[in-house]
């Protein structure tokens, strides 16, 4: 007699109680993953061929039925004698996980609620592994998937990078700049060489880039030569000339300076004292 494997072997050691129904069929579905008999779930048994019949037709339908075969008989041998005798008449691996969710459907809606709810209100405090809090929240997330909840791949990361502190902060604009595609232990590898890169201070580049950028446009700028004009006042942009500012020491009036005074340049030339004001 062939004896289960070590996977079928942990269903029959953690029978189908009723309260347990949630770990019970988490186990159920390792076991139907790994053993290649999901499909049955999703995949509606092929007529049994006919007369003419093609080879790969009936191997089809041969793999379909072994396969459900051997989940509905796992799944019935996982089971307490009560449960057992309600549903050993049922015919295919479908039916009897239908009945199930029927008789326990309300323990999968509370625990359901409740991964969600803790995925919704995690966060990772500063200074813990990365890789633990994300082990955890991929564990929340198979919870969900295990009970029925669909949350696409894109989802679930967006969820885990809303989790991370602060210090990973940079981490999330590369991965929504860059529209970044990852599995989730793609993510968790990234993250797991992020967090050494942050632990040993490193700036991250961009921001280097940015700051290298700054200073070159700093070291680059030049002061301007500013040129009085025979006028004495400034020359601007194009050749405009931009008068100074204040009043003439000499004539009190504004626009020019002593030195370019016109009253005090003719007195000057005359011999007469600059130091007399106007009157």
């Amino acid at each position: 007699m062939t004896s289960f494997n070590p996977l079928a072997n942990i269903l029959t050691q953690n029978k189908l109680e009723g309260p347990n129904y949630v770990d019970w069929k988490r186990n159920l579905d390792i076991l139907q993953t790994a053993e290649e008999y999901k499909f049955v779930l999703s995949e509606v048994c092929l007529e049994k061929p006919g007369e003419g019949a093609t080879q790969d037709q009936i191997k089809a339908h041969q793999k379909w039925v072994k396969a459900d075969e051997m989940a509905r008989c796992y799944i019935l041998a996982s089971m307490s004698n009560v449960l057992q005798h309600q549903h050993q008449k049922m015919d295919t691996t479908y039916d009897i996980l239908e009945n199930l969710k029927e008789m326990f459907g309300d323990q999968t809606s509370a625990v359901r609620q409740n991964a969600l709810r803790e995925i919704l209100t995690s966060k990772m405090e500063e200074g813990t592994q990365v890789r633990t809090h994300v082990l955890k929240m991929m564990s929340l997330l198979n919870d969900m998937e295990v009970l029925g909840a669909e949350v696409d791949k894109a989802t679930q990361i967006e969820m885990v990078l809303n989790t991370l502190p602060p210090s990973f902060q940079q981490f999330r604009l590369n991965y929504n700049m860059n529209k970044m595609d990852f599995t989730m232990s793609k993510l968790l590898n990234e993250l797991v060489a992020a967090e050494t890169i942050i632990k040993q201070g490193a700036t991250p580049v961009v921001l280097n880039i940015e700051r290298a950028s700054s200073s070159v446009q700093k070291k680059g700028k030049k002061k301007k030569n500013v040129k009085l004009n025979n006028n004495g006042a400034t020359n601007g942009v194009n050749g405009v000339v931009k008068k100074p500012k204040g009043k003439c020491f000499h004539c009190k009036q504004p626009g020019h300076w002593k030195l370019q005074c016109p009253t005090w340049l003719a007195k000057k030339k005359q011999g007469v004292s600059g130091n007399t004001p106007a009157k």
